[in-house]
């Protein structure tokens, strides 16, 4: 079995000799003990491993060990104010174009509160409804007419406004016939349910 590095010096007396030239060096008092000038900060005791604290000195990987953990950290930090950064623009990007939004529709809507014909049209993944005149039903259908979403109500527009709430806020445009183009299935779209 090898010797420790500690038994190989002592075998070589290389440690008492260090010990030796370290005790000559410092003055000693009449009773043996080393004496500090009164310049001389006193240190704090040390542990058999040589540090102050009571954890063995690091070395070189554990050093480098701390440090990958501190620019792991630093990194995350920094992606989550990236991300925080860009949700905030996200969310001021959204309030302006529903300032946008509700700034177009103010006193747009063409709903009539005696309307009683459904037009029916699929929003997301459900079907909804607005009710309108049957004269707003057929230009509804002809491309004429537009409906959009705002505040959680959906409002007949024209199809200039429809444009113009396309550009400012596209998720807001629910329904917008083309013109003379046929529907997406078999079923008219002037049908009544």
């Amino acid at each position: 079995m090898a010797d420790s590095l500690r038994d190989q010096l002592l075998k070589t007396g290389l440690v008492q000799k260090l010990k030796a030239e370290a005790r000559a060096a410092a003055p000693v008092e009449a009773k043996g003990r080393p004496v500090q000038s009164p310049h001389a900060k006193s240190k704090p005791a040390t542990h058999k491993h040589g540090a102050t604290g009571s954890k063995p000195p690091r070395g070189r990987d554990e050093m480098d060990l701390a440090r990958a953990y501190a620019l792991r950290d630093r990194a995350e930090r920094e992606q989550r104010d990236e991300e925080k950064r860009a949700a905030e623009q996200r969310a001021k990007e959204k309030a302006e174009r529903k300032r946008r939004l509700a700034a177009l529709l103010d006193g747009q809507g063409l709903n009539d509160k005696d309307a009683d014909v459904a037009r029916h049209f699929q929003h997301g993944d459900r079907i909804r409804r607005v009710y309108c005149t049957p004269a707003q039903l057929a230009a509804i259908n002809a491309g004429e007419l537009a409906v959009v979403q705002h505040l959680g109500r959906y409002l007949i527009v024209t199809r200039t406004l429809a444009e113009s709430v396309r550009e400012a806020s596209p998720e807001a445009l629910v329904l917008l016939c083309e013109p003379g183009a046929a529907g997406d299935d078999d079923v008219p779209a002037d049908l009544t349910w």
